[in-house]
């Protein structure tokens, strides 16, 4: 039986391949279809609405943070029970990690996966010149196969049926259907893109006039069948093999203020034998009793800078614990969260745990972003011995340190090399989101680490 999936590609950020994609979804689910949504990259944001409108967690894939055997592994993990896949690209479809080559692309992720791209254009102001887009897109390689094109803000029927004549005449491939300009149904935005569906509330009513929108305007039965692929082979050793009975507790801090996860990281630590235990900092929740670890990875602690200042009781108690030797991984928000201070763009201070002597300050301009590849400095238990694991970063805040500091990290970027992250003891925090499946040892590692604090704390 063949497996049925699809990648939505744009020809560049902005052109509605987001809401193309969630109006898919919605309209797939409205019909019947157990629906799984992928994300192409690293993005954090854009999968949480997948998972909003699907009621399946979506997960990234990423060519350049995991290789080719993982990846397939996480899309054939992810997949199962679902009767269709729906894979969201990044940027455009060939945007990846550098200007020469696929590499770290939607292209590149419908190679590997040998999975068909709708390609969605958008068409305002325009009508021939779509042909001439989408054929500079079928001719740019010949690795990726542009089964069929939506256009997007189209003014009415009469100019969907000049696009459509005109792209199915000079390309050869069909239009499945379109999306008229309607501001109703575009998404909100912030400093780090779409605002998380978390913070939206019930986004129900939203999905459901959306995807009854796409349905009377994108022929889903066609789209179906484009779908249609041969299935693919998990590998011998899939990233979450190793089954190991839980020995340790890791604490996890997960809510508005610190949702940005893989979903591989939570299985390779439970494969290595850790208990996972989520809490949130934002409800007023202390850190769990009986754990041998904590993980607080990235998010948006500045917009919830107010509330989390108030969370007096939970920013002691992890204080506490770090002061202990608690082995702990800080991520980006998770990081700014254990500094003293965070500032914002208006200048307002707001206190935060104080494990790192530092604030972060808020600017109005990107600080980082990009691919980075991670080698351990000195006395990095989680990275030892020059080990190196992949990662993003992705912020708008600047790290100031108080006095003398060690590094977690040397980070190689696109063009940059620089040492980065904070370590002492058992604390390791930094900008980068870690993907585990990049580096599993790293995991095993940390869980080693919750082992002997536990034997250590047990002692007394």
């Amino acid at each position: 039986m063949p497996d049925k999936r699809i990648i939505i590609a744009g020809t560049g950020s902005g052109t509605g391949k987001t809401t193309v994609t969630l109006g898919l979804m919605a309209a797939l689910r409205q019909i019947g279809y157990e629906v799984q949504g992928f994300k192409c990259g690293p993005d954090f944001i854009d999968p949480s609405y997948h998972t909003a409108v699907t009621g399946r967690e979506s997960r990234n894939l990423d060519s350049w943070l995991l290789n080719e055997e993982t990846l397939k592994d996480v899309y054939i993990k992810g997949s199962s029970k679902a009767d269709i896949t729906v894979i969201e690209g990044v940027m455009g479809l060939f945007d990846g990690k550098g200007p020469l080559t696929n590499e770290g692309s939607t292209a590149e992720i419908s190679r590997i996966t040998n999975t068909k791209v709708i390609l969605v254009v958008d068409c305002y102001s325009m009508a021939r010149s779509a042909a001439a887009i989408v054929q500079g897109f079928q001719n740019f390689t010949d690795e990726t196969t542009i089964a069929g094109v939506i256009a997007n803000r189209v003014g009415g029927e009469g100019h969907y049926k000049i696009i459509k004549e005109a792209v199915e005449k000079e390309c050869g491939v069909p239009v499945i259907g379109y999306l008229p300009f309607n501001p109703d149904i575009e998404l909100p935005e912030r400093h780090l893109g779409l605002v998380p569906s978390l913070e939206r509330g019930d986004l129900d009513d939203f999905f459901t006039r959306l995807g009854k929108s796409l349905s009377e305007t994108v022929n889903l039965d066609l789209l179906v069948e484009l779908s249609a692929s041969e299935q693919l082979d998990i590998s011998d050793k899939p990233y979450f093999s190793p089954e190991k009975k839980a020995n340790v507790r890791i604490a996890v801090a997960k809510d508005e203020a610190f949702n940005f996860y893989y979903k591989e990281n939570f299985e390779i630590l439970a494969s290595y034998g850790a208990e996972l235990a989520f809490f949130s900092p934002l409800k007023g929740e202390t850190l769990p009793e009986g754990v041998h670890g904590l993980y607080i990875g990235g998010g948006f602690p500045e917009v919830f800078a107010k509330e989390l200042e108030q969370q007096t009781e939970v920013k002691e108690s992890i204080l506490i614990s770090v002061e202990k030797g608690l082995p702990v991984l800080a991520e980006c928000g998770g990081f700014m969260f254990m500094c003293e201070k965070i500032i914002d763009t208006c200048g307002a201070e707001y206190r935060m745990i104080g494990a790192i002597p530092g604030i972060v300050k808020m600017q109005e301009s990107l600080a980082a972003i990009g691919y980075r590849e991670l080698t351990g400095e000195d006395g990095n238990y989680l990275l030892p011995g020059g080990t190196t694991a992949r990662g993003q970063e992705f912020h708008y805040s600047v790290f100031h340190h108080a006095g003398e500091y060690t590094p977690a990290w040397k980070t190689t970027g696109m063009e940059t090399v620089k040492r980065e992250g904070y370590q002492d003891g058992n604390l390791i925090a930094g900008y980068t989101h870690f993907n585990f499946a990049s580096c599993p040892s790293m995991a095993e590692r940390w869980i080693r680490k919750c082992e002997e604090w536990k034997r250590e704390t047990s002692d007394h």
